[in-house]
């Protein structure tokens, strides 16, 4: 199911702390662009070259997405979408980005893949720069892979310093239908 839902440009969320499960397809969607239109801002640029952070891939993915429950409070992670992206991980089609800082997990991101396109879900930081350095590598890592779209579900202050804009939802699906066509592997 979830799957396809993604699929229609739909995401789940819990909406209350008893755990209730609402769908979401907001118009407009929020996307990083994977082109030149990607920014990295100078200081986090500054922080990149020193090398401070080991950039790990799919080698946690339940300490990044606990990680990212706890540090949402009161989440939109409730046990049940913990379990369900647990499967999904588990399937190939969730994944993980994990930022090191002396082999301890400091900062990720994880999401969705599904063709040519992630849906990036949530990140944490318990390091300054560690979720920034893990959307850089995961912008890379797409680019490199023939990923065409990073669909990011609404914008926020801290995704329009990378380039995040809205789209009207049209668009956004157009974009996803063809996304979707794509022969990727993370």
């Amino acid at each position: 199911m979830l799957l396809s839902a993604y699929g229609h440009g739909i995401f789940p969320m819990a909406i209350n702390p008893r755990g209730t499960i609402g769908w979401f397809s907001p118009d407009p969607r929020a996307i990083i662009p994977l082109d030149d239109r990607f920014h990295i801002p100078h200081g986090l640029r500054r922080s990149l070259k020193k090398g401070r952070f080991k950039v790990t891939v799919d080698t946690d993915f339940k300490g990044v997405i606990r990680a990212c429950s706890r540090s949402h409070g009161e989440t939109w992670i409730s046990p049940q979408i913990l379990r369900s992206y647990c499967r999904l991980y588990e399937e190939g089609y969730a994944h993980s980005v994990e930022t090191r800082l002396e082999g301890e997990l400091v900062g990720g991101l994880y999401g969705v893949h599904i063709g040519g396109a992630f849906f990036g879900e949530s990140m944490f930081h318990r390091e300054t720069d560690a979720s920034k350095v893990a959307l850089v590598a995961l912008v890379e890592r797409l680019r490199q892979s023939g990923f065409s779209l990073l669909d990011t579900q609404w914008l926020t202050p801290h995704l329009v310093q990378f380039g995040a804009r809205e789209i009207p939802r049209p668009v956004y699906l157009r974009l996803l239908a063809t996304a979707s066509t794509f022969d990727c592997q993370f």
